[in-house]
């Protein structure tokens, strides 16, 4: 659906090597998947414990290890610890699964909040759902828009800090997406207000979808996408990466996201990944990225994150570890409004906040 320009380079992603399974690629996080089961009291939290030799290869095995003369060496202390970390990703897995996790909001800063809020509720038929004043955090205020409740539908955090009018967007982040009945006409409301059309409406090629693409006044991008009536019409986030395998597999088993489709696009050297909590026309998604070759990017310093529901930031941030993405804010709730979350980076760095499914929802009240 979306056409990306290409980017200086003829390496072609391999499609083929993505795993689905419920197991990690070893080359990746370099973790051994040994099918050891280990006792539960080593499950998930205890992966530091120090096990008896004994626990594992029992007491027979470990008088005759004695009787040879061998010492209790690295070797075995090393498959105790690889046991232990593939138990504890699994039981991370099973709990994954059973989370109540959703898209809440995406962050981003602006330069005038007054300003953007008219474009969106004008052009976009956005709603403004709330504002949030914080200045001892630096920041004025905050701004929801969306098209429907914050404890049902995925919204638009803005952001506006004192006397900054001007963001870097980067090159990294790519646009949302939003769906609409009409797109030449939603094309012809946002010209009439003086906002800006790169993309005029047109089918995707080698498909009937209509999609136009504009700015809003900071220079972040919209794609239009026409569809019938939808209950969640912010439809998708898009960012770039640098190793698509890579990331489907942090998403998958850190996040607990589905795979939702992939599409290659060779003719402009890119391959996209859409991963989420539901399917895509009905819940927002995000859309990853991979122009051939190109593995790192710019991320500037006007797109800031995406905000998840989990049932406990705790358990979500430990298993984000075991699966390699590194924790910016350990686990426990807020100052000032005891909103419990916890803060993370995936591989490329784009940064994930998760939320306490229960104090946001007090937090709307």
């Amino acid at each position: 659906m979306v056409r990306i320009i290409p980017m200086a380079s003829s390496i072609r992603p391999s499609l083929s090597s993505f795993r689905f399974s419920g197991g990690v690629s070893t080359s990746r996080f370099g973790l051994s998947l040994s099918p050891l089961r280990l006792p539960p009291h080593l499950h998930f939290s205890h992966l530091t414990s120090t096990v008896p030799q004994s626990h594992f290869f029992g007491l027979k095995a470990s008088k005759l290890l004695k009787t040879a003369g061998t010492r209790v060496g690295m070797r075995p202390v090393g498959n105790v610890v690889h046991a232990s970390t593939a138990t504890a990703q699994e039981t991370a897995l099973e709990w994954v699964k059973k989370d109540k996790r959703r898209m809440l909001h995406v962050v981003y800063r602006v330069g005038d909040l007054d300003r953007t809020i008219k474009f969106y509720t004008e052009c976009l038929g956005m709603k403004l759902l709330r504002k949030r004043d914080i200045p001892e955090e630096r920041y004025t205020t905050n701004a929801f828009l969306g098209y429907g409740p914050e404890d049902s539908h995925f919204v638009i955090e803005l952001t506006y800090n004192y006397g900054v009018d001007k963001y870097d967007i980067g090159t990294a982040f790519g646009h949302f997406g939003i769906a609409v009945e009409d797109v030449a006409k939603a094309v012809e409301l946002i010209k009439a207000k003086g906002g800006k059309v790169t993309r005029e409406p047109g089918p995707v090629k080698g498909c009937s979808t209509v999609i136009a693409f504009i700015e809003d006044p900071d220079g972040y991008k919209f794609e239009l996408i026409e569809r019938g009536p939808t209950p969640e019409p912010l439809r998708q986030v898009m960012l770039r990466v640098g190793d698509l395998d890579r990331s489907i597999t942090f998403y998958e088993k850190a996040f607990g996201m589905e795979l939702l489709c992939t599409r290659d696009n060779p003719e402009y050297k890119y391959t996209i990944a859409m991963m989420g909590y539901g399917p895509e026309d009905k819940n927002a998604v995000l859309e990853l990225t991979y122009n051939y070759g190109v593995t790192e990017y710019d991320k500037g310093n006007g797109y800031a994150q995406i905000a998840i529901g989990t049932d406990d930031v705790y358990k979500t941030a430990e298993g984000i570890k075991l699966f390699g993405g590194k924790i910016m804010r350990e686990p426990g709730p807020l100052p000032g409004i005891n909103t419990k979350i916890t803060a993370c980076l995936d591989p490329d760095g784009w940064k994930t906040v998760f939320v306490d499914n229960i104090d946001f929802l007090k937090e709307l009240e």
